[in-house]
């Protein structure tokens, strides 16, 4: 008898209990609902870091950024809109006053002479090669920030005749022969070599993704544009 009693007590108890529960888990989600109680917070947002830029995007940006400010500094203030191949002219023989290479001229004792023995007086320039790695970024910049191919005043006829001026001026008075390196046909062991790295680069693809995972293939290489150590060119902050 005593056992039944307690039995039910407990029985009482627990349904009280869970009773109360219920209702305060009511109570709570209408006083959610009502704004009362403040939400709980919400998971934290991931965080994207930016890639950082490659040697040649950062030059890049900081060419740009230099004619821009070149152009502000223009009397009168002249728009990109505007600007002209003879207008990169100009900003090409504005950079020579900031230049570090010796250009010998042809009274000079040096002239065409690559090592002179002693300095003399000629005036520095910008090399040719700073220049002409320059407009290439620049051309590629004016594109990249809207400009048209058919508009782009650093790939102007009148820009491509004056490198080609400073580059066989420059030749001729520092003694350096400015050449393009041919490319060297490959011998045809090289070309079957590359074919046979090529079909164990595609294989080895296939077999890592059957297996649930990825492998690189050996001729996979990165194409990072080459970028040439141009130090005559200024850079305004």
């Amino acid at each position: 008898m005593s056992a039944a009693v307690a039995a039910a007590a407990a029985a009482a108890t627990m349904s009280c209990n869970s009773a109360r529960s219920g209702s305060s888990g009511a109570s709570r989600n209408h006083q959610l609902q009502k704004g009362l109680l403040p939400s709980p917070p919400s998971p934290p947002s991931p965080i994207s870091i930016p890639l950082p830029l490659s040697r040649y995007e950062s030059q890049k940006r900081r060419d740009w950024n230099t004619f821009g400010q070149y152009l502000r500094n223009h009397r009168p203030p002249l728009a990109l809109a505007r600007c002209s191949g003879a207008h990169v002219l100009e900003f090409l023989r504005y950079l020579d006053q900031f230049g570090k290479t010796k250009v010998h001229s042809e009274n000079c004792p040096f002239f065409g002479h690559p090592h002179p023995p002693c300095p003399c007086s000629c005036p520095l320039k910008q090399a040719w090669g700073s220049l002409d790695a320059l407009i290439g970024r620049l051309r590629a910049a004016f594109e990249e920030n809207g400009g048209l191919p058919e508009t782009n005043p650093f790939g102007a006829r009148a820009v491509r005749l004056y490198l080609r001026e400073v580059r066989d001026a420059q030749s001729k008075a520092r003694g350096i022969a400015y050449e393009k390196k041919k490319r060297k046909n490959p011998t045809p062991q090289q070309q079957q070599q590359k074919l046979q790295t090529a079909g164990n680069g595609t294989y080895q693809v296939q077999q890592g993704i059957s297996n649930g995972g990825y492998v690189v293939p050996r001729n996979a290489l990165s194409n990072e544009a080459a970028v040439l150590g141009v130090g005559d060119v200024p850079v305004f902050n």
